[in-house]
């Protein structure tokens, strides 16, 4: 089936207004990670986007970039891949022949952004054809034990004594 671009634009359209939906239904205090291929360049610039886009991506801006970069405005979500200064070869998600981009992103809630440790392209494994893996390292906070007060131990072997029978 060809679709027309016009068809195109409304599917990804109604994709978009659906992933707003779903991800608008998370409560405040849970985490959000949002990541996938979602075939958009959203470039090496944040103009317009610093609270977004952390100004280290790769190559330009499309079309379904500034979708994306929307997207993750509107839910105060910050593209973790744009985080960090990197080499080529660490921001680069997808490498057909000569063509390369980052189309691959992950996105954390703007109060979860300082858990974010790392992210980085993996360029000797491919998850699917053409796609290098992306990995994100998060640290989180353990949680505190709380150490019980301490109680001293029954002394049941001492029932075995007479003496300590009858006074019990």
């Amino acid at each position: 089936m060809l679709l027309t671009q016009g068809k195109l634009d409304e599917e990804k359209e109604s994709f978009w207004n659906e992933v707003f939906h779903l991800v608008s239904c998370i409560p405040q205090n849970e985490m959000v990670v949002f990541a996938g291929d979602m075939n958009g360049h959203i470039g090496s610039s944040n103009v317009g986007y610093d609270g977004t886009h952390g100004g280290f991506g790769y190559g330009s801006r499309n079309a379904d970039g500034f979708r994306i970069l929307e997207f993750a405005d509107w839910q105060n979500l910050v593209i973790c891949n744009t985080m960090f200064t990197k080499q080529e070869s660490k921001l680069v998600t997808y490498v057909a022949g000569p063509v390369k981009n980052t189309v691959d992103y992950i996105m954390v809630r703007q109060e979860d952004k300082a858990k974010v440790r790392n992210v980085k392209v993996i360029s000797s494994k491919e998850c699917v054809p053409k796609h290098k893996l992306l990995v994100m390292d998060m640290w989180f906070k353990a949680t505190k034990t709380w150490h019980r007060k301490f109680q001293p131990r029954e002394r049941v072997w001492k029932l075995k004594e007479e003496k300590t029978c009858e006074e019990y």
